[in-house]
């Protein structure tokens, strides 16, 4: 089996970040982003979609998380594209109901190579740690760009930000777990075009 890889560089007047993706891993997790709350969840994120992501990121946290964590979503995404390659024998689609204690949250995943976010989570707080609420909705806007993913994010039921948060990520690795998978037939692309 080929090994599914992706690796990005991306240095701006904000921030300086790499990235390594491997999807076929064992979920280790090496790095820092310098906000700890993302640090834990993008440790969940590699543990539960079974990625081994090293990721290395310097931003100007002195003026605020914003573009840290925005370019660290633009990265990953892009990793996880390039990873994905041709997309031949992938599940294309994933999906994950996901409990953390009081928090439900779904997460259904297209592989489709048209970009959509939509994200219906409502966090009682406006920050966890040293993390905004606000820009976790960014991460995965970002993301999904960059990986060219359908991506719906939905929260039924929480009242803990920590828990509603950790709830998305580990939902979001599951479902792109699954639609990773190399679950079809061998070759095949799954769309009737022929391509994604």
């Amino acid at each position: 089996m080929n090994v599914r890889m992706g690796s990005v560089a991306r240095k701006t007047g904000e921030t300086d970040v790499k990235i390594s993706l491997r999807l076929d891993g064992k979920g280790d997790f090496q790095g820092s982003t310098g906000i700890g709350f993302l640090d834990h969840m993008l440790h969940l994120w590699a543990r539960h979609g079974l990625f081994d992501l090293t990721l290395e990121a310097a931003g100007d946290l002195q003026v605020d998380a914003h573009h840290t964590v925005e370019d660290i979503g633009i990265c990953l995404g892009q990793a996880f594209n390039t990873a994905l390659g041709d997309k031949a024998g992938i599940g294309r689609y994933g999906s994950s109901l996901l409990p953390m204690d009081e928090a439900l949250v779904l997460v259904a995943v297209d592989v489709s190579g048209r970009p959509f976010l939509a994200y219906d989570v409502q966090a009682p707080d406006w920050r966890v740690g040293e993390l905004p609420v606000e820009l976790v909705p960014e991460f995965w806007r970002a993301f999904a760009n960059n990986a060219g993913l359908t991506m719906h994010i939905k929260l039924l039921a929480g009242t803990n930000s920590h828990h509603i948060i950790e709830a998305v990520f580990k939902g979001c690795a599951r479902a792109l777990r699954q639609a990773a998978a190399l679950s079809g037939p061998e070759g095949q692309v799954p769309s009737t075009k022929g391509s994604l």
